[in-house]
């Protein structure tokens, strides 16, 4: 059986590797608060590609971000541990635990069992299945909320893990911290719930949204007026949307409810209404009839009715610049792996397609289609997509997606259409490389993204209000939103060199 503390990195290694990113982000940060120092943690591989065409004259780099090295816990080369809240554990604590799964491993009969020793006698924490995660499907064993640390005592706990039957066992050892130390807001942290016209908005006392609600309000009764008309749905019950006051995968998710994030340093880099238009047509487009969605086209109608993706943008003529950078990417094998393509060339080839649709055969045409759509016995969305495009307009996939390339080259590009596009895929592409590597909890293929409403049923604030806040997560997060701030300015070539400083420093913490 090994033991490993799980708090401590080698201090020289880290310190070289700070003096490296305080030298990048000194244009960027001009002050660091005192760093709260968490546990290392393990990264999927980045396996988005970005085509390497380009006309981009700012010289940066066009590869994609070279692949992350899992650090793996102990036994090596083996299964990893992530503990959650993120950062430090303190004392009272309702600790969630995963163990994720090597790569390719064969777990279907297997399960985890985990013990906290805190005397001589251990005590069961209880056992979980190994099952898909996420939008990705990371192949993980799932315990939440299964430690209640509330009358523990500050100090180390040796965290006992099984795979059963295998027999494979060894120890993680956990440091809870006092909880006189919580640092704030957390402390006096609780849980309000604020009614407007449209929605029932949750948010975390002592955040920015919180300080913020008078404007949150007004811009959700703005965007869901317009998400209804769009859509032609009335609603009788309020939309529930939680404000998260931390970053998870690109700021917003939608399912029973939207979870959006709101918070002043933001490396996401998006816009609150931008955002919260784009969830708020995927609740309501849930409600509508639907066999089969196509992911191609739930995130396309999304990008479509909100005007863009994470910013208002003409989406044909940028979808034409894709053409002419040599980035666009076939509709067929993108609607198969629609989440695992590159992120901001898949939504807006979406949002395009859906706009020519609507333009060509007109909304209700193409609503109609859509509602239409059947689970094809390939399994493959592709052929589903084929197969309704065939019923309802005598059109194979192959032939509509020659009349949109077509359609395309007739569009008018802004010549800054082209620095624009690629440094948004860059930019993003690194706030995903950064989050694999050092937000790992807010990768959005496998965010950490408990449900809300057993959250507020239960007072719990510390899995959304703590986040990653070591030196160079700061750094580097201020550095992601001063790239942000540059992109939306226009200023492309200070973009570039700063999203270049980043994934040097990003190099070297690998």
């Amino acid at each position: 059986m090994v033991t490993k503390e799980t708090a401590i990195i080698a201090p020289m290694r880290r310190l070289l590797v700070l003096v490296s990113i305080f030298l990048l982000a000194c244009q960027a940060v001009s002050s660091l608060p005192e760093a709260i120092l968490a546990s290392p943690a393990t990264f999927p591989t980045n396996t988005l590609q970005i085509p390497t065409a380009t006309p981009f004259s700012t010289q940066v780099p066009t590869r994609s971000p070279p692949p992350v090295t899992p650090t793996t816990t102990q036994p090596k080369d083996s299964f990893t541990v992530r503990l959650h809240p993120d950062g430090p554990l303190y004392t009272g604590d309702l600790v969630s635990i995963e163990i994720i799964a090597p790569n390719e491993a064969d777990l279907e009969e297997s399960k985890v069992q985990v013990q906290v020793s805190n005397s001589s006698t251990p005590i069961d924490l209880g056992t979980a299945d190994f099952n898909p995660y996420g939008i990705g499907g990371r192949l993980q064993a799932t315990l939440t909320w299964v430690w209640d640390t509330r009358g523990l005592a500050a100090g180390a706990y040796p965290l006992n893990i099984s795979i059963l039957p295998d027999g494979l066992s060894w120890t993680e050892t956990v440091r809870l911290f006092p909880r006189d130390d919580l640092p704030p807001p957390e402390p006096g942290a609780k849980w309000e719930t604020a009614e407007n016209e449209c929605c029932l908005v949750h948010y975390i006392t002592g955040t920015e949204a919180a300080d913020d609600l008078p404007s949150l309000l007004a811009s959700a009764d703005e965007v869901a007026l317009d998400a209804v008309e769009s859509m032609g749905i009335g609603f009788s019950d309020p939309i529930p949307i939680t404000v998260l006051p931390r970053v998870l995968g690109h700021g917003g998710f939608a399912a029973s409810e939207i979870y959006i994030s709101y918070l002043g340093q933001n490396y996401a880099g998006n816009d609150f209404s931008q955002v919260l238009h784009h969830e708020m047509i995927h609740l309501l487009d849930s409600r509508l009839a639907g066999d089969l969605r196509p992911a191609l086209l739930v995130e396309g109608l999304a990008v479509y009715l909100s005007g863009g993706h994470f910013k208002r943008e003409p989406l044909l003529p940028r979808a034409a610049a894709l053409v002419d950078l040599g980035w666009y990417l076939p509709l067929a094998p993108l609607a198969d792996a629609f989440y695992t393509s590159q992120h901001e060339i898949g939504y807006l080839e979406g949002g395009a397609l859906v706009q020519y649709m609507v333009n060509t055969f007109g909304w209700k045409a193409f609503d109609t289609f859509y509602r239409d759509i059947h689970p094809h016995s390939s399994g493959k969305q592709s052929q589903a997509i084929d197969a309704a495009l065939q019923t309802h307009f005598g059109l194979t996939l192959a032939q509509l997606e020659a009349r949109f390339l077509a359609s395309l080259h007739h569009q008018q590009i802004n010549p800054d259409m082209y620095d624009d596009i690629h440094l948004s895929v860059y930019y993003y592409d690194t706030v995903r490389r950064y989050q694999q590597l050092l937000d790992p909890s807010a990768y959005f293929l496998t965010a950490w993204l408990p449900a809300a409403e057993q959250m507020r049923e239960r007072g719990i604030v510390a899995d959304y209000l703590r986040h990653p806040e070591n030196p160079e997560n700061v750094a580097l997060e201020a550095m992601l939103v001063e790239a942000d701030r540059d992109l939306r300015a226009g200023n492309y070539v200070e973009v570039g060199k700063t999203l270049s400083q980043i994934n040097t420093a990003l190099d070297e913490l690998e």
